[in-house]
């Protein structure tokens, strides 16, 4: 095997580590580090938490002889930190153990970081080597390349709609309130493992007064999302299930009605946030969530909702569920673009799932 593959072989294993946390980490990147001693990982590990040690921390303490550091390489995805930030400087530790081989998969292009971390490295005397399975090592996180690079979040649409093109049936006044379930149990279950993957979820007031949906991860374990409620007109009351149980919402509202507030014992997880509803939405929420460090967002409706971002060509990934179903009339399903678009059969259900070039 040639140092090259030999290199690949020790970043896919940095990969494969740090999607241990994909969900945990926000918002910081997903990263893994593994030492290696002639040809041998003597330690390993990666950040699992924000505010926790980051993995080059753990690996260098899952070392049980410290004096092979001096005689080690190190992988790591991404670049070291150079900041003092919840934790001290990754690159200083490194330099400090005396680890003297670096291979990075790629730079960190925040501009807390941005190079200085291989700056400090290099000055410490470290041999580094850069852009191995660079490609991977972003998509790893994409999520946090997307917030620090575009500005916004990273943005994954998805709807279900029927075999004819409906995601809703025409709906009377007394119909119930809930769900019209297009797919099957399968698929719900792989929606509630991607919302506990992402920082926060939104939804329109149409999907949220016909619906009710709890906006969780109930059928996955996992951390819950933010929820997000665009409500131009206040609507939605603590009767439905997003105010009134114990997890955090955003309501954006039209800032005309700024005054009105919930009044339940709920209150303290509720945050209004008034927008301009004459001026363009999209653009204003995405700006909100870059503020507020929130660096991935699923939007699962409903269509006019999803139209607007796909109008405005806010998203990076679309995953389009057909269920086995036809509704013969209703809402129509968002009109898309079939842009690089993969298919996946969840038995009766097929996912297409589509990526932004």
């Amino acid at each position: 095997m040639n140092s090259s593959n030999i290199q690949e072989k020790y970043m896919k294993r940095c990969i494969e580590l740090a999607r241990n946390a994909i969900g945990n980490t926000y918002p910081n990147p997903l990263v893994g580090a593994v030492i290696v001693h002639k040809g041998k990982i003597i330690g390993e590990g990666y950040h699992q938490q924000c505010g926790k040690p980051h993995a080059e921390v753990n690996a260098i303490e899952a070392v049980k002889d410290k004096s092979l550091l001096k005689e080690s390489t190190l992988y790591v995805n991404l670049e070291p930190c150079s900041h003092h930030g919840k934790t001290p400087p990754c690159s200083e530790l490194i330099v400090q153990k005396g680890i003297p081989w670096i291979v990075i998969g790629t730079r960190d292009t925040s501009g807390k970081v941005s190079g200085k971390g291989i700056d400090i490295l290099k000055e410490g005397g470290c041999q580094v080597k850069e852009g191995v399975l660079e490609d991977e090592c972003r998509e790893l996180n994409k999520r946090f390349f997307t917030y620090h690079e575009k500005k916004r979040p990273y943005i994954i649409l998805k709807w279900a709609q029927t075999m004819d093109g409906f995601i809703d049936k025409i709906r009377n006044q007394n119909d119930p309130i809930q769900p019209n379930w297009i797919t099957n149990q399968i698929s719900k279950k792989a929606v509630h493992k991607w919302r506990a993957e992402e920082e926060a979820i939104l939804v329109g007031s149409v999907t949220t007064l016909k619906d009710n949906p709890q906006l969780n991860v109930r059928e996955w374990a996992g951390k819950n999302p933010l929820r997000l409620v665009i409500d131009k007109n206040f609507d939605i009351n603590d009767s439905y299930k997003l105010i009134n149980d114990h997890l955090k919402t955003v309501v954006f509202i039209d800032k005309g009605i700024k005054d009105r507030k919930f009044k339940n014992k709920n209150d303290q997880n509720t945050e209004i946030v008034p927008l301009d509803f004459s001026k363009e939405l999209t653009e204003q929420i995405l700006d909100y969530l870059y503020k507020t460090e929130v660096s991935s967002v699923f939007v699962e409706g409903g269509t006019y909702t999803i139209e607007n971002f796909i109008s405005e060509e806010y998203w990076d990934e679309a995953r389009i569920f057909v269920g086995n179903k036809f509704f013969y009339d209703g809402v129509k399903a968002p009109a898309f673009p079939e842009i690089n678009t993969q298919k996946i059969d969840f038995e009766e259900t097929r996912l297409y799932f589509s990526r932004k070039i």
